[in-house]
């Protein structure tokens, strides 16, 4: 199906829409690298659910990629990927910049505390940047792979199996990572893994209804079949 060309109103709305969405992409993966080496526990029916705080807002991330690549299209999902890695290389350089400036006697955050929260970062973010780069980049690429395969129908389908096996490369690819440069142990590794699957496999579920419902509303505001992207 031909993407539709958009003009005067409908192109605006086309154009917010898609800022609000890359903006929403970002904020959440310099939020994931800037908090992730806070752990935390759960413990439910007998079981301790363990994990960085960083994948809590980790998973919006892909929501917003495949809104991005239903509505506009794989081009403009990989550009977001791509801002999302640049947000986070001037991230880490503006927290080593920071980390560099001797603290005053005075000042609420000391050099000890500030280390001791963002210290390292270079090796661990360097290290969710290869997992990131490498999940996103694929989640992209099967997204369109069922979209092309389905005629534009299922969606359910192409979000889900596009997500969660997204999902399990990137955490598998970040914590092998981050026991290589040791930032955490690799007798950690089995747990935290399997424990970000969960999580990140059943956000993936419960998330189908909000994509429904953002792909449905911006179809009706900018007059789209299903399956159809924009074009602007």
């Amino acid at each position: 199906m031909n993407p539709k060309q958009l003009e005067g109103a409908q192109r605006e709305v086309a154009l917010k829409g898609y800022l609000v969405l890359a903006g929403l992409f970002v904020a959440s993966l310099v939020a994931c690298n800037l908090i992730f080496r806070k752990f935390f526990a759960w413990e439910f029916m007998g079981y301790e659910f363990r994990q960085s705080v960083g994948l809590l807002p980790y998973p919006l991330t892909f929501l917003v990629t495949d809104l991005i690549s239903e509505i506009y299209g794989k081009r403009r999902a990989n550009h977001v990927v791509v801002a999302g890695l640049v947000a986070s290389v001037a991230t880490l350089g503006m927290v080593t910049l920071a980390g560099a400036v001797p603290a005053t006697d005075w000042s609420p955050v000391d050099n000890v505390a500030f280390d001791h929260v963002f210290g390292q970062t270079a090796l661990a973010v360097g290290a969710s940047m290869a997992a990131y780069l490498l999940a996103q980049s694929l989640d992209v690429q099967i997204f369109h792979f069922w979209k092309g395969l389905t005629k534009g129908k299922h969606l359910w389908l192409r979000n889900n199996l596009s997500t969660i096996p997204s999902q399990v490369i990137d955490t598998a690819t970040v914590l092998a990572l981050l026991c290589a440069v040791g930032e955490i142990s690799w007798t950690q590794f089995g747990v935290l893994f399997l424990n970000g699957v969960a999580f990140k496999s059943l956000v993936a579920l419960v998330d189908t209804p909000f994509v429904y419902a953002g792909v449905g509303l911006m179809r009706r505001r900018l007059g789209l079949e299903e399956g159809q992207e924009v074009a602007f």
